[in-house]
């Protein structure tokens, strides 16, 4: 009696042990693979009676789920006041502090984040094929998700920014879609690369592929909750041995202002219903030519949310509107550069109605009228101005005051049409006495 009641132990033991590994076993299988339907090995006629109990209970248990992805800010400024930070201050903890401070004390509420610098590298772990495939990843940012969370729950608006063209990294490793030197390059097959005078390699501004592998960088970030996208050296090179440059797709057919006019059309089309902004040199202002880069202020005012010329008043040449250094002049010079941009806007939009009225209905006529002063659901919706202003010593030291000074100067200039500003210091370290609360 007594070794039949050990036995009997004995069995429910090893039965107990077997179901509970056997669970463990299928949970483990439903929290690796919850992606995929699970599927019975065997004949549900051949299924044991304790298998059948075992995939009841399973079947019981909530799938594991990946995390999701941080979701966009649902209550973005209307007025952005952003600072711009790169990837390595933006990983590194101790910044993050500082930035926290930054927003307690004054009204930024914008931050301006790399995602992909000038240097070519992705800051953080993406999982795009071309950057796992090349390691074009240099992990500034840990955990982007942590970080986007970390800004998202201090109510600040996130802004990624991707430097297009040029690209020393991906010209390295796709050398047939980079600008190559002529006068070095003697076979075609093997290029060259051209450099420019900061020994920096850049990619044809032509080249479906490069186009495609910056807005799939674009996606990526926006599925990580980034709340917009900005693009920088969007543009021709400018500097260097420009006699030398050949490309291996643009074939100067074309203007390269059209060339750059495509790829702001591109965007736009390939990011439908996302923010997106474009940083354009600070003399498409007030040049009425591409400057030979191929950007032209009135090219991007259907294709962006946001344009943000670069109005450093250290940018401009010595005589600009009268001054022999530009720098020590912020408010005019801004407030020149800005009221010259929403005129060329004021009369693309003017121009442009004139366009449908002419075409669609004699001028005069109650159609043609009604086009000149009435919005058509034609019209793309016109880029805001948005300028990236310096609070960094070049030209002159730049004081707190002078750098209040650009951005009264931007509001000055623009009105009703004031929608904020990015501030651009090389450091990440910014004068709070700015914009102080």
């Amino acid at each position: 009696m007594t070794f039949s009641k050990i036995k009997n132990a004995f069995i429910v033991l090893i039965m107990t042990t077997v179901l509970m590994t056997s669970i463990s076993v299928a949970l483990q299988t439903r929290i690796d693979f919850n992606s995929k339907p699970i599927t019975v090995a065997k004949n549900q006629e051949n299924i044991s009676p304790i298998e059948k109990i075992i995939q009841n209970i399973v079947d019981q248990i909530p799938a594991a789920s990946a995390p999701l992805p941080p979701q966009k800010l649902s209550n973005p400024p209307e007025i952005i006041k952003a600072v711009y930070v790169t990837g390595y201050s933006a990983g590194a903890k101790s910044y993050l502090k500082y930035l926290t401070n930054l927003f307690k004390n004054t009204e930024i509420n914008s931050v301006v984040v790399d995602i992909k610098g000038s240097d070519g590298y992705v800051t953080y772990n993406s999982e795009l094929e071309d950057v796992k495939k090349y390691k074009l990843t240099n992990y500034a940012i840990p955990n982007i998700d942590e970080l986007i969370n970390f800004l998202h729950d201090q109510n600040i608006y996130i802004i990624g920014r991707i430097a297009v063209f040029e690209d020393p990294v991906y010209s390295k490793v796709k050398p047939e879609l980079a600008i190559y030197n002529k006068a070095k390059t003697k076979d075609p097959l093997k290029p060259i690369l051209w450099k420019d005078n900061n020994g920096i390699s850049w990619l044809d501004p032509t080249s479906k592929d490069v186009w495609n592998y910056n807005v799939s960088l674009a996606k990526d970030a926006l599925y990580h909750g980034f709340d917009e996208i900005n693009f920088d050296y969007i543009r021709f090179p400018s500097d260097g041995k420009m006699e030398n440059i050949g490309f291996p797709i643009y074939d100067g057919k074309i203007a390269k202002s059209q060339a750059i006019k495509n790829f702001f059309h591109y965007l736009r089309e390939s990011l439908p219903g996302e923010k997106i902004s474009a940083d354009l040199f600070g003399l498409t202002t007030v040049n009425t030519d591409d400057m030979g880069i191929g950007q032209v202020i009135e090219n991007a005012l259907e294709n962006f949310d946001y344009i943000s010329p670069m109005i450093y008043p250290s940018h401009y040449a010595d005589g600009f509107i009268g001054f022999s250094n530009p720098a020590e002049h912020p408010y005019e010079v801004v407030k020149y550069s800005m009221e010259n941009a929403l005129s060329k806007e004021n009369n693309f939009d003017k121009q442009r109605r004139e366009l449908v009225a002419r075409s669609g209905e004699a001028v005069g006529s109650p159609a043609a009228i009604s086009q000149l002063f009435f919005p058509s659901p034609v019209f793309a919706p016109l880029a805001k101005f948005r300028p990236w202003i310096q609070d960094f010593d070049m030209g002159a030291d730049y004081t707190a005051e002078m750098v209040k000074q650009e951005i009264k100067a931007t509001q000055d200039s623009l009105g009703s049409n004031f929608s904020g500003f990015m501030i651009w210091n090389p450091s990440n370290i910014y004068t709070q006495g700015v914009v102080a609360r």
